[in-house]
């Protein structure tokens, strides 16, 4: 009997979990994963499908004595396919719902609830919903009650936490409804880890927001960043990256006139890329045309869209 006691006294000794964070292009998903884990994680820009991977942010500490391990995963957001890419985005998705232990559903508190675009995927999940409505800075007292209610009519959530993810507004309650509903689990990663992906890909992902910044239209969804290489040394990081777009037309306005906003784009990537890294980078960037790239399985394979 003391055995098994202390058998259960160990188990429930260390949360962990899988927290998934869904929903459309837009409401805010980067930005919140990104107040949750406290590091920049994903990409943030005003347009929409800018996040094309899952990313994992791994965060460790304590709750009420208790240690934890949260391992938030920021998706793809929810569309309808048109290329190949698309439908690996979505992928992305269905697999951060399978494996989650807490599912967050971000919506916007202008978005209707009924015919929503996610409501099919939540169904597949077995975890806890937390609905999420962000961008509460937007509206008043009387408008988020009455998008609550209508939600919560719609698909009984678990809870449901009006929030700023900009503005850091609701933060801890959204954080405390996340931990209590966390399995009791032994951590999934070692402390010190914050990612599952390598630094590469945070490379790639950082240039690749400059051209959703700098750039309108097709440029920024027919474009992909490829890290060519990636050498740390004791003073300096040297990174150089291939720039892929679909026609030689996009090549030319990547480039710009006498390669300035090619340039404009390096400058601004490698500032970034200093933070994070925190120390010196030499960036060399290439432009390749890569015709179609978003509809070939083995171009998909190859930039880490396919399993």
């Amino acid at each position: 009997m003391e055995e098994k006691q202390e058998t259960n006294i160990s188990l429930r000794s260390h949360r962990a979990g899988f927290v998934s964070i869904i929903g459309k292009p837009n409401v805010g998903k980067s930005t919140l994963m990104n107040v949750l884990v406290g590091e920049r994680m994903s990409i943030i820009t005003a347009k929409a499908q800018t996040t094309r991977h899952r990313i994992m942010g791994i965060l460790n500490g304590k709750h009420e004595g208790i240690p934890f391990q949260l391992v938030y995963s920021d998706t793809p957001g929810v569309i309808k396919p048109s290329y190949k890419l698309h439908d690996s985005m979505m992928t992305f998705v269905k697999g951060s719902l399978e494996d989650a232990d807490v599912v967050l559903f971000v919506a916007e508190i202008g978005e209707k609830a009924a015919d929503h675009e996610v409501l099919p995927l939540l169904q597949r999940a077995d975890a806890p919903v937390i609905l999420v409505l962000n961008k509460i800075d937007l509206s008043n007292d009387e408008q988020v009650k009455a998008k609550m209610e209508e939600w919560d009519k719609l698909i009984q959530p678990a809870a449901i936490v009006p929030i700023s993810a900009l503005h850091n507004a609701n933060i801890a309650t959204l954080f405390d409804a996340v931990i209590t509903r966390l399995p009791f689990h032994p951590p999934y990663f070692d402390e010190d880890e914050l990612t599952d992906k390598p630094e590469r890909f945070f490379a790639s992902e950082m240039i690749r927001e400059k051209i959703f910044l700098n750039y309108r239209q097709e440029i920024p969804y027919s474009s992909e960043v490829v890290i060519t290489e990636f050498k740390e040394r004791d003073d300096i990081i040297v990174i150089r990256a291939e720039i892929l777009v679909e026609r030689k037309s996009q090549k030319g306005i990547i480039i710009g006139e006498k390669g300035e906003m090619l340039k404009k784009i390096g400058i601004q990537a490698r500032q970034d890329l200093e933070e994070f890294f925190g120390k010196k980078v030499f960036l060399e960037q290439h432009v390749k045309v890569e015709p179609d790239w978003r509809s070939k399985e083995n171009k998909l394979r190859q930039f880490g869209y396919e399993e």
